[in-house]
Parts: structure tokens; sequence; C-alpha cells
């Protein structure tokens, strides 16, 4: 491929932004056949279509996407640039980009991240969602700075980055309060035949359960399987069955979805790593979030939780 002219991606960038050759136009002050060339000549470079016609719209194509996301970024950096350059103090306004993996618990993510925003001064922070591989492609392509996750990255990945273990904890149960009496009483035997919402089969949490029910002999029915962990806690909420979440975050869960722990144990683990391009974590915002799961998220204690 051809060096990227970064005039043309403007020109891409504005028109897939502002919906049309005619609006983009005017705001560049260039005609719309004089954009519509300057936009067939990226796609020539690309060796792609970005856009496609829909009626009298234009409708950008998936690589059209993929590359618009792209200039976003691009561009979006550059007018940072020129705040920063343009400032009495050449302070920039920081922005810690985070990939989080759409398995994790979204409390446990939130309690991650909110000592980032107590950071003098606090960077913005921008969450994206996605499974660990893309993600850490990202990160490897520097759109990212730390990608939060419930596995270590592989060592086979080919993406050079490092796993920071930020801790471990244990899962309660959680039913609605109508169903929840009946589960507690024999916990976790009373789990055997009862309805339950899980993980995707081959995320680490769905392995480690899988273990725990073989080892004491429960066959829980399976209603429902999620890549997205806050999609199956609103299906728990609506008592479509039991399901399970990080201890720490056990009394936010009750809260949050109005639901009830029937149990609790330690078998069961959920983990979380931060993947960073550092071997050795020297931004101030990782470090918060390090700090966070140390000194705060994996030292509650369980003593509300009835079970073990």
């Amino acid at each position: 491929m051809q060096r990227l002219n970064y005039h043309h991606l403007m020109y891409f960038w504005m028109v897939a932004r502002e919906g049309g050759l005619a609006p983009a136009s005017r705001l560049l002050r260039l005609s719309p056949p004089t954009l519509s060339g300057q936009i067939r000549t990226l796609e020539d470079t690309v060796g792609h279509e970005l856009f496609r016609k829909s009626g009298r719209r234009l409708v950008l194509t998936d690589v059209g996407q993929t590359v618009y996301r792209y200039a976003d970024q691009i561009f979006s950096l550059g007018r940072e640039l020129s705040e920063v350059l343009s400032s009495e103090v050449l302070v920039p306004s920081s922005t810690l980009h985070v990939g989080v993996a759409m398995v994790l618990p979204k409390m446990v993510v939130h309690e991650l991240l909110e000592p980032v925003l107590a950071l003098d001064p606090a960077p913005k922070i921008l969450c994206h969602e996605g499974t660990v591989d893309v993600l850490t492609r990202a990160l490897a392509a520097h759109t990212l700075d730390v990608v939060l996750a419930d596995i270590p990255l592989a060592a086979g990945s080919g993406v050079r980055a490092f796993n920071h273990e930020l801790g471990s904890c244990g899962v309660t149960f959680f039913a609605l309060a109508r169903h929840a009496r009946g589960y507690q009483r024999r916990f976790p035997a009373s789990l055997h035949d009862a309805p339950m919402l899980l993980p995707l089969p081959g995320s680490a949490l769905r392995r480690d359960l899988e273990v725990w029910f073989d080892a004491h002999g429960l066959v829980p029915r399976v209603v429902a399987e999620f890549e997205d962990s806050a999609l199956l806690k609103a299906f728990g909420a609506a008592g479509r069955g039991v399901f399970c979440a990080p201890t720490p975050v056990a009394h936010e869960v009750k809260e949050m979805y109005g639901v009830v722990p029937i149990g609790a144990t330690d078998e069961v683990t959920e983990r979380f790593f931060a993947i960073s391009l550092e071997r050795r974590i020297r931004s101030p915002a990782v470090m918060a979030i390090s700090s966070a799961a140390r000194g705060v998220l994996f030292s509650r204690s369980r003593r509300d939780t009835p079970g073990t």
C-alpha cells in the first residue's frame, strides 16, 4: 500500500463525520466533485471502497468504518496537540484509553477506574469494550494505554506486552428474593438443576465454574450464556436464573439489581489483569488502577455474604 496522504484522509473524515459531500464541502470550501475525487484517490491508496451509495446517501463500508475510527483518533490527537502548543503552559490534556474485556463485571471495572478520576490532574477516561484478542491488538497499535482482562496475555499471542496481575477473589451466587430462600438452605447442593445464567464457554470464569460444578456433583440447567457480564446480570434481575458475581462487589450487585445473595465460594475465582506495553508500570493512571485493586477491591471482607 502507498503511503497515506493525510489531506485525503482528512477530506474522507470530514465527509464521514458530516454525513455527506455537500455539508463537508461547505465546511471545507471545496466543491463536491473535488471532494469526491480526493476520496477516490484515498480509496485507490488503501485498495478498498470506503463509501457505498444507499439511495442519495453515502454509507461507510466495513473498511470505511475502520478507517474512520483511526482517522477520528488521529485528528483528535492533532487538535489536542494544537491546544497544547497554543497554551501558555505546555501541559497536555491527558486521556487514558482503557480496553475492557466484555466478560469483566462492570462494577469491578468501575472500582478499578474510580481512583484514576481522583488524580490531579485527572485524565479523561475512554473505555473501549471487546474481546481480549481485539483489545491487545489495539494495545500493540498504541490506540489503547492499558487492557483490563480476566486472563493474562498468552505467550504466543504475537503481541509484545506485559501482564500485571491485579488480584483475584471468590464469587457469590444471586437470585431474586422469591427464589433465594430455597437455594440458600442447601447451598451449593441446591444449585443442581437450578436455572443458571453463565458466561460463554471458553471464558476463564466459565471453566472455573464447570470444574466446581463437577467437584460438587452439580448439573445446573443452563438457561442462557453471555459475553457481556452486564447483560447477564440484567437477565438475573428479571428472574431468569441464578448468576454469580465477584464477592467484593456483592453488596453493590444486591442493591443495583434487586437480587439476594444465596451463597459464596472461594473455590471459584475471578482473576483480573492489567495488560500494558510497560514491563514496569510507570503511568500514574495505571498505577492508580493497580493500587485500587490491591488496596481496596480485593481486601474487602465477605462477612456479610452467606455461604462459603
